[in-house]
């Protein structure tokens, strides 16, 4: 399948409620309104195609970067693709979720996370924040640099209230993530999440609302799941 034709069957699939949907939650035009589990359609006869992922990404379409993501090959994305995906997503949400699971999974994830963490911009930094919450949720702990994690813990509870917006949601889900993820420093998150304190977020023209670290990790731990990892950073 070719760039024009998945367009054209994007175009097809939108509507205009998932649209509306799409945009309060910050998605910026051009937006076809595709619902995730009609891209997962798309992505099953397409599978895996690097040229084409790049290609799909370049239309700067919502809809179509998202789709880029999932049938990205991590194996063959260089540190140049991935920073440019970065600059050229079409908002916050794209690069906060496919940017970062496509970085996560790739060769250059721990390198470019630290990269853009230390970003004055929102949009950079809240993509490497999210980058490193993938690659603890995908990663065996041996192959986790598990002191880097617990500093960067320390740093979030020192700075998190004076980081940008989406920034702060981000660094919540940090925390949220090593709780969850690394069960040998589980309680070292939930001490972090209760010393922060309530993370206030700007969700915008939507329902969301930042999620208690405390709490989502005490439900984890109470479903008896702490550890363990997910197949993949994407979905």
């Amino acid at each position: 399948m070719t760039v024009t034709e998945i367009v054209a069957q994007l175009e097809k699939r939108g509507s205009d409620s998932t649209k509306k949907v799409l945009i309060n939650h910050g998605a910026k035009e051009p937006v076809l309104g595709v619902k995730v589990a009609d891209l997962k359609k798309i992505q099953k006869q397409v599978k895996q195609n690097y040229q084409l992922a790049l290609d799909l990404f370049d239309t700067g379409i919502y809809d179509a970067q998202y789709l880029a993501g999932l049938i990205a090959d991590d194996a063959k994305m260089t540190k140049p693709n991935l920073r440019r995906w970065l600059t050229r997503a079409n908002c916050m949400p794209i690069s906060g979720t496919t940017v970062a699971w496509v970085t996560a999974e790739s060769s250059y994830g721990h390198d470019l996370a630290l990269e853009w963490i230390a970003a004055k911009k929102e949009a950079k930094a809240q993509a490497g924040w999210m980058t490193l919450c993938s690659l603890i949720s995908i990663k065996d702990d041996s192959e986790l640099d598990l002191p880097e994690i617990k500093q960067l813990l320390k740093q979030i509870e020192q700075t998190i209230h004076e980081q940008p917006n989406m920034v702060r949601y981000a660094m919540n889900n940090f925390v949220i993530s090593t709780g969850c993820y690394i069960s040998s420093l589980t309680k070292t998150a939930i001490q972090t999440a209760k010393k922060i304190g309530t993370v206030t977020v700007d969700m915008g023209q939507t329902a969301c609302n930042v999620p208690s670290a405390v709490d989502y990790i005490q439900k984890v731990e109470q479903r008896g799941t702490i550890g363990k990892k997910r197949k993949t950073a994407r979905c």
